[in-house]
């Protein structure tokens, strides 16, 4: 029998979970979800209150991208019927982040499709992010590929706080999802990023075939990164895509993840991402205990939460809102008793 308050009390303390434990935590017998669920919650409570942060992205440059990623319908690989489009106007990306401000979004995501941003593109970027700065007032992440120390230097000096750049899997596991591009690669862009000064939004995907080890290699890799927030997404399995097949997630499985990405990552931003409507379902807002953060409104390709349901799926659990002008919105305090 393991103690799950054990393993709480361990995270808190700065210690880290063994392989066994880890593996324990996957492999917790459904009727112990709501222990796991307290001993998460313990460690979220103390490093990061009852506020949740909400984040709201929008697909800037769409298809038309060169990578082999299996996971993705916009890749090259992929024969999804999705909406393909070069980059958006300023106006519009001014638009979503008024859109995002009012769904009480603490920081607007843009994220565009390819290898990595031409030069011309990381202009563009900059302009829009300092029109996002001036006139909505909201904090950006960009998520754009690939990219070297001077044009992350460029996002960082344009107003962005934060770069999104995911490992998505471990090591051992990243030649099964892409080809074209290496686990180092994206090492090297989070090693730019980090020079340049941005703080790194660095997460995964699960449900792509990967072990249980390879999900612990990657959280385990996540807590040495030490980076400041990491979105968890469950893989939505999408026709024409090569992983179009890989639909084996339950929305227990998917708590214990959650709950591990907390306990090896105790004072990060845990983040519900994509998914979470397709493999969560009834029990989202449970996923609240061990996350701090979600995604509403979408993702990319997929649709999403409407932000007003998101918003009172919080409130209902009992949590704060700490919307994008730094102002919580107080609600009771949860409890899992």
């Amino acid at each position: 029998m393991i103690s799950y308050q054990s393993l709480a009390e361990k995270s808190i303390g700065g210690e880290t979970l063994t392989r066994d434990e880890c593996h324990a935590v996957l492999q917790s017998p459904d009727s112990d979800i709501m222990d796991l669920l307290a001993a998460a919650y313990m460690v979220r409570r103390t490093f990061c209150g009852n506020k949740v942060h909400i984040h709201v992205l929008m697909n800037a440059k769409s298809g038309l991208c060169p990578e082999d990623c299996g996971y993705c319908s916009q890749s090259k690989v992929s024969t999804a019927a999705i909406e393909k489009y070069p980059m958006v106007t300023q106006e519009k990306l001014v638009e979503g982040a008024k859109r995002a401000k009012t769904a009480m979004a603490k920081r607007f995501c843009i994220v565009t499709a390819g290898r990595g941003p031409t030069p011309r593109e990381i202009d563009f970027l900059t302009g829009a992010v300092r029109r996002i700065v001036d006139e909505v007032g909201i904090k950006v992440c960009v998520s754009a590929g690939l990219m070297d120390e001077a044009k992350a230097r460029a996002l960082r000096e344009a107003g962005v706080d934060q770069l999104n750049h995911n490992l998505n899997t471990s090591e051992r596991y990243y030649s099964s999802i892409t080809t074209t591009h290496t686990y180092q690669d994206r090492m090297k862009t989070l090693k730019a990023a980090r020079a340049a000064g941005l703080n790194l939004c660095t997460g995964g995907i699960v449900g792509m075939g990967e072990t249980d080890d390879d999900i612990i290699d990657m959280l385990m890799e996540l807590r040495e990164l030490n980076v400041q927030s990491i979105p968890i997404n469950f893989l939505i399995p999408i026709k024409g895509t090569p992983l179009q097949d890989k639909n084996y997630l339950t929305p227990l499985q998917c708590l214990r993840i959650l709950c591990l990405a907390r306990l090896l990552n105790p004072k990060q931003e845990i983040r519900v991402s994509g998914g979470r409507e397709v493999h969560l379902r009834s029990l989202q807002p449970l996923a609240l205990y061990p996350a701090n953060s979600v995604f509403t409104e979408g993702y990319l390709t997929t649709p999403g939460q409407h932000w007003k349901e998101t918003l009172q799926m919080i409130k209902d659990m009992g949590f704060e809102i700490e919307a994008g002008d730094e102002t919580p919105v107080q609600q009771t305090a949860p409890s899992l008793a």
